[in-house]
């Protein structure tokens, strides 16, 4: 039987009748340097980060004769004989399979010689591009949501197993997705309707979260699962969505019953997303501003212990991504 009609069965046993990130970057792709200002950067974990260039957009139009590049890390060594690293000889960057602890300052040095024709006289010139990279993943994602029915009365044994049920229904509606429902509750208030008088209706909140038991067995062999939890908690609202649309089409246009005392409030249904990052990521609108929706890694001196939303200050900490304090 479908969870509409379930629902509706239910309801009348009961009560009877009655919604890449980048900074510089060109139409190729590519991210140039800004002398004297460090450029921001922000990689998708397990990504590769985009193409970063040693070079400024005014210097790339001319020519540059004899041209060497020195790209430097954020340990302040050479970027050599890493395997993540790729440096072409036009001093292009691109780092591989992007992981937290290659965040921080990546600096490159152009050196270029000017030349007088008319004397041969050469002169050694020197510029140099900063670019902060940080890791980011996208927040996992959950929906609060919000219903209303009306009931006989704010006492009796009815309001509670309409509740239990319910939540038993939406389980079962969207438990394929690795999804469930969690910290639902409900209270009764009497509303004042127009030409209706005082009406008691239950008000009931859920919050569907995409970590059912066992949801970990839905990732295959993704290395950090976002991509699927998101998917299956978008599909687990769609459902859920269309649940309660079924809900008031069929109290709207079945005109041959009448309509029982425990129904749902057409136009009631409201859902929030609720977004949360994993341990060692954080949102910061002010500081990452080209990537204020996303979770990225938490700087020196913050850190982050759990599915929160920000980084906690702890300044002791000189790594990317911390989990804890020491």
């Amino acid at each position: 039987m479908r969870a509409w009609a379930l629902l509706s069965a239910v309801l009348w046993y009961l009560t009877g009748v009655g919604w890449q990130r980048n900074s510089e970057r060109t139409e190729k792709g590519f991210i140039y340097g800004k002398p004297g200002h460090p450029v921001k950067v922000y990689v998708n974990l397990h990504h590769s980060s985009p193409i970063l260039v040693c070079m400024d957009l005014k210097r790339a139009v001319k020519e540059t004769v004899d041209p060497t590049y020195l790209w430097v890390g954020p340990n302040e060594k050479p970027l050599t004989g890493n395997n993540r690293i790729n440096i072409t000889k036009t001093g292009k960057l691109m780092v591989k399979d992007f992981l937290e602890p290659l965040s921080g300052l990546y600096t490159c040095t152009l050196s270029y010689k000017t030349v007088k024709a008319e004397t041969q006289e050469e002169k050694v010139v020197k510029q140099r591009y900063d670019f902060m990279i940080f890791a980011y993943r996208e927040p996992d994602y959950s929906y609060q949501m919000a219903v209303r029915f009306t009931t006989k009365s704010c006492v009796g044994k009815y309001n509670d197993l309409l509740f239990r049920i319910l939540k038993k229904i939406l389980d079962n509606l969207i438990s394929d997705l690795s999804c469930h429902v969690i910290e639902p509750s409900y209270k009764c208030h009497f509303v004042k309707v127009p030409k209706h008088g005082l009406i008691p209706e239950l008000f009931i909140a859920f919050q569907v979260n995409p970590f059912a038991p066992g949801w970990k067995g839905k990732c295959n062999e993704s290395v950090d699962c976002e991509d699927t939890t998101n998917h299956n908690i978008l599909q687990a609202r769609n459902r859920i969505e269309e649940f309660f649309r079924s809900q008031a089409y069929i109290f709207n246009h079945d005109f041959n019953k009448t309509l029982p005392a425990m129904h749902f409030v057409d136009h009631s249904f409201l859902i929030v997303r609720i977004d949360s990052c994993r341990p060692g990521f954080g949102k910061n609108e002010g500081l990452h501003s080209n990537c204020a929706t996303c979770c990225v890694v938490c700087g020196p001196g913050t850190f982050s212990p759990d599915v929160d939303v920000t980084c906690q200050t702890c300044v002791s900490i000189q790594i990317y991504g911390a989990k804890s304090c020491p």
